[in-house]
């Protein structure tokens, strides 16, 4: 299990203001979330199928703001991200190339904590390599170069380098769950209700 099986609430806060709620479900196989803007105004959600350890073997993604909708769907094949993106003005293909263990960054947090907890599994306190970043805006995926390390010693304190001047600092709970993302602008993403899921 890469991290708990359940259902995650995430607040996320901009300068002491909340700008949108954030709702995932997780489950063997299957991740998808939801993160809204607290009017309902805008729109972004994934729904991805997942490896047995993680990795995020395909992904649909949709974004909408208003009447406008944005649709794409990716496939990790070999080493690249593979798919599509649809829009009114018609239907344009995309392919990014992935990193060495994959990873795949949809820019939900927990994208994030599967990061890391691959990143533990393979026995590492720091991983630097490419991330396949979707913008959940345009939908269009690009790879870039980026680095998680564990900043402390009880490894529940965690730093993303993303691109040049980006950074956050990532809080765990012991059971590996992402309990809050802060970062360096004023930001921060806070776990407000997590429901385990019912064993089966």
């Amino acid at each position: 299990m890469p991290i708990p099986y359940g259902t995650y609430r995430y607040e996320i806060w901009r300068t002491g203001a909340l700008t949108a709620v954030e709702e995932t479900f997780v489950a063997p196989g299957l991740l998808r979330g939801a993160r809204r803007s607290p009017e309902g105004g805008n729109l972004h959600a994934v729904e991805a199928a997942l490896a047995a350890d993680g990795a995020i073997m395909r992904i649909v993604l949709r974004y909408q703001r208003g009447m406008f909708k944005r649709d794409a769907v990716y496939d990790a094949v070999e080493e690249t991200l593979r798919g599509s993106v649809s829009a009114m003005a018609g239907r344009n293909e995309v392919i990014a190339k992935l990193g060495r263990f994959r990873e795949l960054d949809a820019d939900l947090v927990l994208c994030r904590a599967l990061i890391i907890a691959r990143t533990r599994a393979r026995g590492q306190r720091r991983f630097t390599g490419r991330v396949a970043v979707i913008d959940p805006n345009t939908l269009v995926a690009a790879s870039y170069k980026q680095t998680y390390s564990q900043v402390d010693e009880t490894g529940l304190r965690w730093r993303r380098e993303a691109r040049m001047g980006e950074s956050e600092t990532i809080e765990l709970e012991a059971d590996g769950r992402i309990a809050r993302i802060r970062d360096d602008w004023g930001g921060e993403a806070r776990l407000a209700e997590f429901a385990p899921a019912e064993p089966r």
